[in-house]
């Protein structure tokens, strides 16, 4: 499973309203304006039924949500 492309997917379709614009891997999500607190909270819930992992509130960070690449990281490590 390419966990950058289920993110990225999950994203346009959920986040951005299903827009077609290209998201780059480490484009800073929060300061494009692309997501926000609500959007990081749904994020991880995503990533925990997608990927079956728990990710503690303390693993809820700007380092670790904040683009698709620290995301993909993030899943890599837990995995």
């Amino acid at each position: 499973m390419n966990v950058s492309a289920v993110l990225k997917d999950y994203i346009r379709k959920e986040l951005m309203n299903g827009a077609n614009g290209d998201l780059d891997e480490s484009e800073n999500l929060l300061a494009a304006g692309i997501i926000d607190s609500l959007g990081i909270l749904r994020l991880v819930s995503f990533v925990e039924e997608k990927f079956g992992i728990e990710v503690p509130d303390e693993d809820v960070t700007i380092d670790n949500f904040q683009s698709v690449k620290s995301m993909t990281d993030y899943v890599a490590a837990q995995s």
